[in-house]
């Protein structure tokens, strides 16, 4: 994706003037003033605080009658705390007369919860949808939904965004002469290593056949299929929550003769200790996106962290303009 600025559209093509608004919750606003910045605008002022007993309070400092309002919050620890935010913040959008709210969710919460593997068990991501469209979003957009038929939970449109291509790249770049095979974790991601596979030229792939085996401190080299011998192996997901799996899938597969290894997810996440397993497994490195703030303290020195604030503009100005998101990823959205 280019770094150049784009600029934001202010009148729709004919004579109906249209005005865009960008609003940040409080979870990550060092993104939003970045999307601000591609967009040459800025982020709409607005006041919130907690009260003492915890509840949530967001008012606009500028009128949003008639406005096209983006509403940008991530998710990161205390995850509810920011859910209810942004929930409240759609809520006062609302009824502040926004003629129509786009929520921006680039780490879509509870994302993993998409289906019942037993039964009494909830289907979250179903609720969190059911939740933006009660609050009154009209549209939602995110990037690497954990599996795609979470955009059928929202009864309205839903931008699926790729950092995918954005990743690939990155790695493609820095590896100009490697010969690379994509791994998946477990069977249910091979998928995924397909298309990172297309991403990275067509190179091999290679799966890990049960995830679990990953957490011993000495995993059986069986469990993998395919070649790795002499390669460099891409570990792809959609993200990285405790380092466990990556962590794992490193010792494995430098057990079974791969000359070095390098992951990829959209979702830094890095919860608990998550950093310092990683620092310690013998990875390469680690390439996510900023769709979650990372602080300083979940650096580590193979962590590269890659800005998706560029990508959220672009679809933002399609959104806005009346155009073609899909046509951000050569049709394949």
């Amino acid at each position: 994706m280019s770094q150049q600025a784009l600029t934001a559209p202010t009148r729709r093509k004919g004579s109906v003037t249209k005005r865009m608004m960008l609003v940040s919750g409080g979870a990550h606003p060092a993104l939003a003033e970045a999307i601000a910045a591609h967009l040459d605008t800025t982020v709409a002022p607005r006041t919130a605080h907690v009260f003492a007993n915890g509840e949530t309070f967001v008012r606009f400092e500028k009128s949003m009658r008639g406005c096209d309002v983006f509403v940008l919050q991530s998710f990161t620890e205390p995850l509810n705390t920011w859910l209810m935010e942004a929930l409240i913040t759609v809520d006062a959008l609302k009824r502040a007369s926004a003629k129509r709210i786009t929520v921006i969710l680039p780490f879509y919460p509870y994302g993993r919860q998409d289906k019942k593997h037993r039964g009494r068990e909830p289907i979250s991501a179903r609720l969190v949808s059911d939740l933006f469209a009660t609050a009154g979003a009209n549209r939602l957009m995110s990037v690497d939904l954990h599996t795609a038929q979470t955009q059928g939970f929202f009864n309205g449109p839903v931008d699926h965004l790729l950092a995918q291509p954005l990743l690939a790249d990155h790695i493609r770049r820095g590896h100009p002469t490697a010969s690379i095979t994509v791994v998946a974790p477990d069977s249910g991601r091979v998928r995924l290593a397909e298309r990172w596979a297309d991403l990275l030229g067509g190179c091999p792939i290679a799966f890990i056949q049960h995830r679990d085996a990953l957490h011993a401190q000495h995993p059986d080299a069986t469990q993998i299929v395919g070649d790795v011998d002499g390669q460099l192996c891409v570990v792809v997901d959609d993200m990285i929550d405790t380092g466990a799996t990556m962590a794992g899938a490193t010792r494995l597969l430098l057990s079974k003769g791969a000359f070095s290894v390098v992951a990829a997810a959209t979702h830094g996440v890095f919860s608990g200790d998550a950093a310092e397993h990683l620092a310690a497994s013998g990875i390469h490195q680690v390439v996510v996106t900023d769709t979650v703030p990372i602080p300083t303290t979940k650096n580590f020195p193979q962590l590269t962290v890659l800005t998706i604030a560029p990508l959220l503009a672009k679809a933002v100005c399609e959104v806005f303009d009346d155009g073609s998101v899909t046509n951000l990823f050569d049709g394949h959205a």
